[in-house]
């Protein structure tokens, strides 16, 4: 194709997701109005696929529970880019948008992306661009990526209903995007300054922990005595870590956090058993280790101390997200042509603001680029995350990514040979499964 060429239709796919502005911001406040958790998103997921099959696509369900996918193939062969969104909500009974039974609400801005993903759907669905196109175009809506709810999670696992504990990672187990060569998405964000699009960085890795203290219960008033009191042992677990954060080393990045998440029954027994759910965070799965075992040093103390029982299991995490260079520059090239030369703050590749995604856990295996839309107001999972402008959250993010993928599989798909060609992944398929497998453990501790 001519550079000529290549503009029309850019131009044409501009003007499809323009005239489908409305429909667009509406299916994303749509699945704002129907927050659900990870693996639970039954409504949001029907909701979607009933909007892909009324686009012609033919429409894969039921993938690790929640999620989907439907593939658009060019007219010539070549790689396969995966455009990404997410249906899940977090569990903020205070958010204005929460459900009022469940409380779940969208105070990430995941609904945005469903709105994102459908207009990129919506653009590429014509013949014109779809018959420029050396390679296929795979949507693909993956559940769970946040990662809570563990317990109800652990119980699927149990239950053989999966073996990962988020949607990414166990739609690679599934080999879900074992035909699929590089993959984007785009996250909306409150915290960009005054451009439109932030790309680049990274972010943290990390590795969660059930940790649970079995003591003896009593009555708290008449034979305390009798008692071993496993929420004091974990009380006494979390000084012991926050005694330790004196010892973390600022350039690891390093987040460690946790909420008892069960803390007795009944305040006139001495607690028998206490579940503290802790999350250790750091800029690699290497760097999380060394720090992951003085954790467990504490928890144990904490049972040391009361004389009280304990049983650490060690769940997979993320890994930390790289973002490939050249697709990167795409992106960015596409926004300030789309939006204009100050739209886009490129971050510095090593840049982290502390969170994690599973999009980092498809980055050990293919190229991605996760950019963000500053388009919300408020704070990332508080009460008061909101999109304010959802011509930002949703409307410029499909043009952006479509005009992306119209450059990676235009003449014959050149750049994304190209990009392939240079970039070598962490690990295989197979070697992140395994790798992930092996980050499971189960230990305990009796101190008597």
């Amino acid at each position: 194709m001519t550079p000529a060429e290549i503009t029309e239709l850019r131009a044409q796919a501009l003007r499809s997701i323009d005239g489908a502005t409305r429909d667009l911001i509406t299916a994303a406040k749509t699945v704002y109005s129907t927050p659900e958790t990870g693996f639970n998103e039954h409504k949001t997921s029907a909701y979607v696929q009933e909007r892909l099959q009324a686009l012609g696509f033919v429409v894969e369900t039921g993938i690790a529970r929640t999620g989907m996918k439907a593939v658009l193939r060019g007219a010539q062969p070549g790689p396969t880019v995966a455009v990404i969104a997410e249906l899940d909500s977090l569990q903020t009974p205070t958010h204005p948008g929460a459900d009022p039974e469940t409380g779940a609400a969208h105070a990430c801005g995941h609904h945005a992306q469903i709105g994102a993903l459908l207009g990129v759907a919506t653009a590429l669905s014509a013949s014109e661009l779809k018959d420029s196109l050396s390679g296929n175009v795979a949507f693909i809506i993956t559940p769970a990526e946040e990662f809570i709810e563990i317990q109800d999670r652990l119980a699927l696992k149990a239950n053989g209903e999966l073996e990962f504990l988020s949607g990414k990672q166990e739609m690679i187990r599934l080999g879900t995007f074992d035909d699929v060569d590089m993959a984007m998405m785009v996250h909306t964000s409150a915290g960009n300054g005054g451009s439109a699009f932030s790309v680049g960085g990274t972010s943290n890795a990390h590795v969660s922990h059930q940790v649970r203290y079995i003591g003896k219960s009593s009555h708290a008033g008449g034979a305390p005595d009798k008692g071993v009191n496993a929420l004091q042992a974990a009380m006494l677990a979390n000084t012991a870590i926050n005694s330790m954060r004196e010892t973390f080393r600022e350039s690891d990045v390093v987040r460690v956090h946790g909420i008892i998440s069960n803390g007795g029954s009944a305040v006139n027994a001495v607690p028998g058993e206490v579940l503290y759910e802790g999350r250790v965070r750091a800029k690699s799965v290497e760097a999380i280790e060394p720090i992951a075992e003085r954790i467990i040093r504490c928890y144990r103390a904490g049972a040391l101390a009361m004389g009280a029982s304990v049983e650490v299991q060690t769940i997979a995490g993320y890994h930390a997200l790289d973002q490939n260079p050249t697709m990167q520059k795409l992106f960015a090239d596409n926004a300030e042509l789309i939006l204009g030369s100050d739209s886009v703050v490129i971050v510095e590749k090593h840049h982290t603001q502390g969170g994690s995604t599973d999009m980092g856990d498809l980055s050990t295996i293919m190229p991605v680029i996760h950019p963000y839309a500053n388009a919300a107001s408020g704070v990332g999972h508080g009460h008061d995350y909101l999109i304010e402008d959802y011509d930002r959250a949703v409307i410029a993010p499909a043009k952006i990514m479509t005009a992306t993928v119209l450059e990676l599989l235009g003449n014959d798909a050149q750049l994304a040979r190209e990009t392939l060609s240079k970039h070598k992944p962490a690990m295989s398929a197979e070697q992140y499964v395994t790798l992930q497998r092996e980050r499971f453990s189960t230990q305990t501790y009796d101190p008597s």
